[in-house]
C-alpha cells in the first residue's frame, strides 16, 4: 500500500509542477503578446505621421509617400514577430 501512496504523491507532485510551468509560460506568452500590441499601435501612429510629414514636405507623389507608410508599418510587424517568437 505504501508504494501505491508513494506513487500517487510523485504522480501528484509532477502534475502540479508541469502545472505551473504550463502557467508561467502562458504568463510570459501573453507579456509577448501584449508588448507586440504594443509596437503594432505605435507603428501605426508613426506611420500616419511619415506619411503626413511626406506629403507636407511634398517631396514625393502621393503614391510613394503611401508606399512609405506601408514600409513603416511592415518594420512594426516584424519588430512585433520578433518579440513574440
Amino acid at each position: 500500500m505504501q508504494s501505491s501512496s508513494l506513487k500517487f504523491v510523485v504522480a501528484l507532485f509532477s502534475l502540479v509542477a508541469m502545472a505551473s510551468s504550463q502557467t508561467a509560460w502562458a504568463t510570459e506568452q501573453a507579456q509577448q503578446r501584449r508588448a507586440g500590441r504594443d509596437v503594432r499601435q505605435d507603428t501605426r501612429q508613426g506611420s500616419r505621421h511619415t506619411k503626413q510629414d511626406c506629403r507636407a514636405a511634398n517631396q514625393k507623389s502621393n503614391s510613394q509617400c503611401r508606399q512609405d507608410k506601408r514600409d513603416t508599418k511592415q518594420q512594426g510587424r516584424q519588430t512585433a514577430r520578433d518579440i513574440k517568437y
